[in-house]
């Protein structure tokens, strides 16, 4: 096979790991090189390198695009020096696969061994082997992937998250991370919800070389989920230069409402954490939020803006017969927006799908500290009390309330 194992001793971090024969000229055996795609499950996905991917589709926007060269500019990086792990997340058809078989075919073209496999087929093949017809037990098997010296392991989190799969997914994860072993994993899953013993190793910013990509699935054919979504459009007028501050104010009101006009200019500058505008209904809140979304839409910045009911009744009609989309596809679409504008929190339905749904957009965000603009006419204290205490988190969100009456009620004031 054209590779060598040192004679090295146990604690060696390079012990029984496999290494290119020095003898072999790797760009001229093309025998070689077939069998190594082969092994490497790459064979049919060979035509997934760093030239084929593209990052300038006119379907996305221009973050969407500055995420897609983003993450094409780390990956032939550590397709170039494999150190530590490559943690690719994103949304279904985004790109994901692609970069991940891209880093294995580059290294396959260095003369690597590399095994390319995807959560729910490694499990499939290591239950196999208990089989009567196994042609390898269990312990070969696992002891081939876990030491692979590259593996790539697509779709982590879609596995079946049964108790047993969730040990032999830690247990090869684990070996691989205590020993600094390249790896390239790809998921479409909120890290919250994985094992918690995976997601503290996917976290270790010493090791783990984290990638997000906001492009939606390239598949689909006219716009993104997102766009279907945002209802921005609505309120296209609403803006900073049209924000009256003044008319029948009185001075404290005037007051209160410049302080929010610049709280939420300066946000605008540099949307970074969360923004929660409260205040009685007609007071501005909502007027603010969107002068945001359109200041930076109109930089080239992706923004979701959604009324919080209107998002819940567009996740659930996922579930209508003949739908032809997913709910993980609106669901992902949602929580991972680069700017995600919730308008009229807390007038959504009390169910409990309702609250866990809400809950789940709204912490992923809070954990991955993605900038979110918030809007509610309620008192914090009548929350959900999980979101409350989110919400109540000082060092990642600014609540400001707007005291001041509604402007229709000013309009007509003596």
């Amino acid at each position: 096979m054209g590779v060598v194992r040192y004679d090295l001793p146990v604690g060696d971090p390079n012990f029984g790991k496999l290494f290119r024969c020095p003898n072999y000229r790797v760009n001229l055996d093309n025998e070689r090189q077939e069998k190594l795609r082969k092994l490497s499950n790459l064979s049919n996905l060979s035509d997934k390198v760093f030239d084929t991917f593209q990052t300038d589709l006119p379907m996305w926007t221009p973050a969407q695009q500055q995420s897609l060269r983003t993450a094409l500019k780390i990956a032939m990086a550590y397709a170039e020096n494999p150190d530590g792990w490559l943690l690719l997340e994103g949304t279904y058809g985004c790109g994901k696969t692609h970069l991940a078989a891209a880093v294995g075919n580059a290294r396959l073209e260095m003369g690597d061994t590399v095994l390319f496999i995807t959560s729910p087929d490694l499990l499939d093949h290591l239950r196999g082997t208990y089989g009567p017809s196994s042609e390898i037990g269990y312990d070969e098997m696992f002891d081939r992937v876990r030491n692979a010296p590259l593996l790539i392991l697509d779709d982590l989190g879609v596995e079946n998250p049964s108790h047993w799969a969730q040990e032999k997914m830690f247990q090869l994860l684990n070996y691989r991370y205590s020993r600094r072993m390249p790896t390239v994993i790809t998921t479409n899953a909120d890290l919250d919800m994985l094992d918690p013993r995976v997601r503290s190793r996917l976290l270790d910013e010493s090791m783990i070389h984290r990638v997000r990509i906001t492009a939606p699935d390239f598949r689909t054919p006219v716009q993104s989920q997102r766009d279907r979504l945002s209802n921005l459009t609505l309120y296209s007028d609403m803006t900073f230069d049209n924000f009256d501050v003044s008319t029948n104010a009185v001075p404290e009101d005037r007051q209160n409402l410049e302080r929010a006009l610049a709280v939420a200019r300066s946000y605008a500058q540099s949307p970074q954490d969360w923004l929660v505008f409260m205040g009685a209904y007609g007071s501005g809140k909502t007027h603010l939020a969107a002068a945001i979304a359109n200041e930076l839409q109109q930089r080239g910045t992706e923004v979701v803006f959604v009324t919080v009911p209107d998002l819940l009744d567009y996740l659930r009609m996922t579930y209508n017969p003949g739908t032809t989309t997913t709910f993980e596809g609106r669901f992902q679409a949602v929580r991972n927006a680069s700017v995600l504008f919730l308008d009229d929190l807390g007038t959504e339905s009390a169910t409990p799908w309702a609250k866990e749904k809400l809950f789940q957009i709204i912490n992923h965000r809070y954990v991955a500290r993605l900038p979110t603009v918030m809007t509610t006419a309620k008192p914090v204290e009548e929350l959900d009390a999980r979101i409350r205490s989110r919400l109540l988190d000082r060092r990642r969100c600014m609540v400001f309330a707007i005291t001041a009456p509604a402007y229709v009620s000013r309009l007509y004031r003596k």
